[in-house]
């Protein structure tokens, strides 16, 4: 890895499977598939247990991979308030988790997340998970999770210019 390059971590979070994805960015817009998965918990488990599950795998992630920054894909629940609130408690984890070890983590809504690697803000799982195989040939995305987490790492990828430039411009105006 060179000072050009960064290791961004994607994030597609949920209760029952959580997926992952790590792929460096390098100068310009080259991608480099490194790895992906999908952290599940134990749905015999209690709350606590099954959150903290999932915790304990992305710091494994983590600690292993050793990404630099890290991205995750904003929720949107059309369903029972249970399953909000649930889905809600799983992503706190999956905010928390890089943070906790010291990276900084941007959220992208899922729309934008499909519209950068589809070219479609309404692209489904599918359509997600082919143009991660076409932007990411050596990816082995083997569920929709870890497809749809390296689809967060890519969009991250490609905005993270123009965010930090938006800071950058912010800071100075201060």
């Amino acid at each position: 890895m060179t000072d050009e390059t960064i290791r961004i971590l994607g994030i597609d979070p949920g209760l029952r499977n959580t997926g992952w994805g790590i792929v460096e960015a390098s100068r310009g817009s080259r991608l480099s598939f490194i790895a992906c998965g999908s952290l599940h918990s134990d749905s015999g488990a209690s709350m606590g247990e099954r959150l903290a599950q999932l915790q304990r795998g992305l710091a494994r992630v983590i600690e292993e991979l050793a990404p630099h920054e890290a991205a995750i894909e904003e929720t949107f629940v059309n369903r029972d308030p249970q399953s909000a609130l649930k889905l809600g408690q799983a992503r706190g984890v999956a905010l928390a988790a890089p943070a906790l070890a010291g990276l900084e983590v941007e959220e992208y809504a899922a729309n934008v997340v499909k519209k950068t690697v589809v070219g479609n803000g309404h692209a489904d799982k599918a359509q997600i998970a082919m143009m991660v195989r076409v932007l990411l040939p050596a990816s082995r995305a083997e569920s929709p999770d870890a497809a749809d987490a390296l689809a967060v790492a890519i969009c991250h990828a490609h905005h993270r210019a123009s965010r930090a430039a938006a800071r950058k411009l912010a800071a100075e105006a201060r």
